[in-house]
């Protein structure tokens, strides 16, 4: 897992915004996840891709939890998971976190294809 800030991201003419740290030409899948209070997510099993996945945290504070081990994190953090770590988000209960979630591809989401 690699930290950042928003304002380290990639240049203002990027394609998209993690194009200076993950792999990838396009945003090819993604979302806002509201999570409830305390709430941990993933919670069915382990959790874990086969491509990079960005988090951006908009709102609140909790604990990424990456391969066993816990580490606080809070708005304004940019989280890339590299290919095949585990990985949970727990929201603290008086912060509840909202975040940015997306995977990149060289290839557009379908509904962006011509």
């Amino acid at each position: 897992m690699k930290r950042y800030r928003i304002s380290d991201l990639g240049p203002m003419d990027a394609e998209h915004v993690a194009e200076a740290v993950v792999p990838g030409r396009y945003i090819h899948h993604g979302g806002l996840s509201f999570h409830p209070v305390g709430w941990r997510t993933h919670s069915e099993g382990d959790h874990m891709h086969d491509s990079h996945e960005v988090f951006v945290i908009l709102q609140g504070r909790g604990e990424l939890e990456l391969d066993g081990q816990r580490q606080q994190v809070a708005a304004g953090d940019v989280l890339v998971i590299e290919p095949g770590e585990e990985h949970y988000l727990i929201g603290d209960p008086a912060h509840p976190i909202i975040n940015l979630w997306f995977h990149c591809a060289d290839e557009r989401h379908p509904d962006q294809q011509a």
